[in-house]
């Protein structure tokens, strides 16, 4: 009985593979019941003691939970943000600094091994490092990471076990000291989100089997709809460098593998500003929403820092001192991400089995050997060996299965983010900023993820600015697997700060961006070829040119807008072209009265291409559609028809396929296309066939996931948005929250991603600012403030953000007080 009573107690204590320690996660002295919130936990005065502070600071609170921060020096107010913010998303910040550095292991177990080796294969903690490096070189920068790691580690050093966050008892692990290298991985984990997805080895494969006039042809460098940020004939004000001259034609050697766990394509964001000549109060309004993967705890933590020389508002990822995107009382900034081509990946020769050399430019260079030594719970630790050339890590030097069963071998990795830069600098200066001269210089330090800044401020000026360190490239440089044995493939050199592609106070009284092509082929330099579709930032344009007299709400509706324009350009010719698709007397009849795809063509008919929540059309166009483009494309570019990896033709190439190339959808249609049969059967497909084939494939579909054609078809149903806990960790997120909004709409709301922060800023002598984001301010599941903001996100309400000018200004919404002191 002892025995067995002993054996019982250490399974209880102990976690088992995904079970956590029951005992202890269930102890109502220091398990999860200790992490409920009462009021008691959040006085409306309170006086903490905290040693590192050199004055007293003051906090107050609203009734979001927002902390507004008074410090005496900048010291105080940036270890002040990170005491707080710690407070509220300790378990966030510091997991998410686990994932960049490949250290869930040490956490988890071996079954994220895998994982880890690809962080680190991949560079993240490779650049973290370096970055570090250019951050502590600047006085600046330096105090800003510094205090605020103190403020972390001061919250952290006050905690007992039966206080941690509730995740750090559902895993059973304990939070660490805070470093500022952790700061800098955070950024460099946003720039893998935002820059590390590349078609290089995709399109090197569509390049080898299908040449390189049918590979410009479907994948050109320009769409042929665009509405770049930049618009095109925007003077330049700089003499171009000589770009460089291109190399001989490299053939890569074909491959059956892409980088494993790829950031999703559909990452991206909007930012538009109107100036004071079409707002009705004279003077500029800006607004933001960055489209990122929808988490709880959210991915942004509102701020306000007032310290000598600032008064900021705005948010930040917690774990990153500053505001990222803001405004204080004279400008307002945002981001959205460019998705410019800054990853490159090269070829290499190494020299024998020992790959202790490579060859590049005539003679073998030798490779540096980094051991990364991974912690691994339950198990020894595991040493792992990466290869470095002058290009950057060689992620899998040999086929390693099944460690790495879709990432190239022998292939080495350039990269921006793996460069030193001082990306916080940048957000510091921001927040201090007065004019579009001080917005100006900010930006010079900024390297990476790329980013599209835009910026309005209260002395009429506008502007937006593809930003970023972009290498100097000849043409295409880096569209396809580049040759590791030529020095002239490198690269050599980068475009100047001052000739990145910009914008001030354009004619037409508007800036935007919505991730499409950051300028015109009349800009000198290539920086990429493949951007979001012209959908959104063509949407936002279309309305921004209607706007006169336009107030902070204007701009909030078209944060919400759901206009389709896919939707808007090609069902008109899926509907003529689908009405003549049965043959009758050698014409094509529509589909047959009372058939389930008949009424879904008299709903699509009917359709005014919103994404609302109840719009069945929306749910058959979509479905329709995709299943149109994936049977078009399969047997051409899928893996189980070529054997190889490769990627479609992008929606804008693809809808003119479509529109010019399959015949008159007025008329009977004769002949069709290579691209449109099927290569994978006898007959020869006509676009009428794909079409017919598709469109009852969707309705099937829809049927057997709902029933006949009704209510439940609604665009929510099928997008079911989710918004999971960051961990996955079961019923601590939110299923199939009914929203509108589509991957192509300004509303780019789908089933994992979307807007995960809106913003509006009102410039003017009292500046005013609205905001929400999909959650709230607490990283605790227990609190009201964990998810309280999330139904007005859903239906696109936003906030009024309590913006104080002083530490006793009055405030209806204010709800505590806090002092700080040593």
């Amino acid at each position: 009985m002892l025995l067995v009573t002993l054996t019982l107690t250490w399974v209880l204590n102990t976690k088992q593979g995904d079970v956590p320690p029951v005992a202890r996660l269930l102890s109502p002295y220091r398990g999860f019941w200790q992490n409920a919130e009462t009021p008691a936990d959040f006085p409306p005065q309170q006086t903490l003691h905290l040693a590192g502070l050199h004055q007293p600071v003051r906090v107050r609170f609203d009734d979001r939970r927002v902390p507004h921060i008074f410090a005496q020096n900048d010291h105080d107010l940036y270890y002040t943000q990170g005491y707080l913010t710690a407070r509220d998303r300790l378990w966030q910040m510091e997991f998410m600094t686990r994932v960049a550095a490949g250290r869930i292991s040490e956490v988890v177990g071996p079954k994220t091994l895998e994982y880890d080796r690809f962080q680190r294969r991949m560079g993240l903690p490779y650049g973290a490092e370096n970055s570090l490096r250019a951050m502590l070189k600047n006085d600046t920068t330096r105090l800003v990471l510094e205090s605020y790691s103190a403020g972390v580690n001061a919250y952290i050093s006050s905690l007992s076990p039966k206080e941690y966050p509730f995740e750090y008892k559902f895993l059973d692990y304990v939070p660490e000291p805070w470093q500022p290298l952790k700061c800098a991985l955070l950024l460099k984990l946003m720039a893998w989100d935002l820059s590390g997805r590349s078609d290089d080895l995709r399109l090197s494969n569509i390049l080898s089997k299908y040449g390189p006039k049918v590979t410009q042809d479907l994948f050109p460098d320009y769409p042929f709809r665009e509405d770049p940020i930049v618009p095109v004939g925007t003077p330049l004000d700089f003499k171009p460098l000589p770009v460089p001259a291109s190399p001989p034609s490299f053939t890569a050697a074909l491959s059956d593998k892409v980088p494993e766990r790829e950031p999703d394509a559909e990452l991206g964001s909007n930012n538009f500003a109107v100036a004071g000549s079409r707002s009705a109060s004279g003077l500029p309004l800006l607004a933001n929403d960055p489209h990122l993967q929808l988490n709880l705890p959210s991915i942004w933590y509102q701020v306000q820092l007032h310290a000598p020389g600032q008064n900021v508002y705005g948010v930040t990822i917690p774990g990153a001192p500053a505001v990222i995107i803001g405004f204080n009382e004279q400008v307002a900034w945002g981001v959205t991400n460019v998705g410019g081509d800054v990853l490159d990946w090269y070829q290499l020769k190494l020299r024998d089995n020992t790959k202790r050399e490579y060859w590049h430019d005539g003679r073998w260079k030798p490779v540096r050997r980094v051991v990364e030594r991974i912690v691994v719970r339950g198990l020894p630790d595991r040493l792992d060996t990466v290869l470095y050339t002058h290009h950057g890590p060689v992620v899998y030097d040999h086929d390693e299965k099944p460690f790495n069963p879709q990432t190239p071998t022998q292939h080495a990795m350039r990269w921006t983010a793996h460069e030193g830069a001082d990306e916080v600098l940048a957000f510091v200066k921001l927040n201090h900023a007065r004019n579009y001269q001080d917005y100006d210089r900010a930006l010079r330090t900024y390297a990476s993820p790329a980013q599209n800044f835009i910026f309005a401020s209260n002395q009429n000026d506008i502007a937006i600015r593809p930003n970023g360190h972009y290498p100097l490239k000849w043409p295409e440089q880096g569209k396809f697997i580049l040759d590791g044995t030529d020095a002239r493939t490198d690269w050599q050199g980068w475009i100047p700060m001052t000739q990145t592609p910009r914008v001030q106070n354009p004619a037409r009284g508007f800036v935007s961006s919505a991730n499409q092509h950051s300028a015109g082929p009349d800009y000198p330099y290539y920086i990429g070829w493949d951007y979001a579709p012209w959908d959104r930032g063509h949407r936002i344009n279309q309305q921004l040119a209607k706007m006169r007299r336009a107030t902070a709400d204007t701009l909030r509706l078209l944060q919400n807008d759901n206009l389709g324009i896919n939707a808007q350009t090609m069902l008109p010719w899926m509907l003529a072209t689908i009405n003549g698709s049965k043959m009758i007397d050698n014409c094509y009849a529509p589909p047959a009265p009372n058939s389930p795809e008949y009424a879904a063509v008299r709903a699509l008919a009917k359709w005014d291409y919103h994404y609302t929540t109840d719009a069945v059309a929306a749910t058959i166009f979509e479905l329709w559609y995709q299943e149109l483009v994936k049977r078009l494309w399969d047997d051409d570019f899928g893996k189980p028809a070529t054997g190889l990896e490769m990627r479609a033709p992008s929606q804008d190439r693809t809808n003119r396929l479509l529109l010019t190339q399959s015949g008159n959808p007025a008329t009977c249609f004769q002949g069709g296309s290579l691209w449109i049969d099927d290569r994978c059967t006898p007959q020869k497909e006509n676009v009428h066939d794909l079409l017919t084939e598709s469109l009852h494939f969707a309705v099937d579909s829809l049927t057997r996931k709902f029933g006949p054609q009704g209510p439940k078809w609604g665009w929510a149903n099928q997008k079911s948005t989710d918004i999971n806990h960051l961990a996955q960790l079961p019923g601590f997120g939110h299923q199939d929250i009914v929203c509108a909004g589509s991957r192509g709409t300004v509303n780019a709301t789908t089933s994992r991603n979307g807007p995960s922060w809106r913003m509006v800023v009102a410039l003017g002598p009292q500046v005013k600012a609205y905001g929400i984001f999909p959650g709230g301010q607490s990283g605790n599941p227990a609190s009201a403030y964990y998810d309280d903001m999330l139904e007005s996100w859903r239906v696109g309400k936003l906030d009024e953000l309590v913006f104080l000018r002083a530490a006793d200004e009055n405030h209806p919404r204010l709800q505590a007080a806090w002092r700080l002191e040593q």
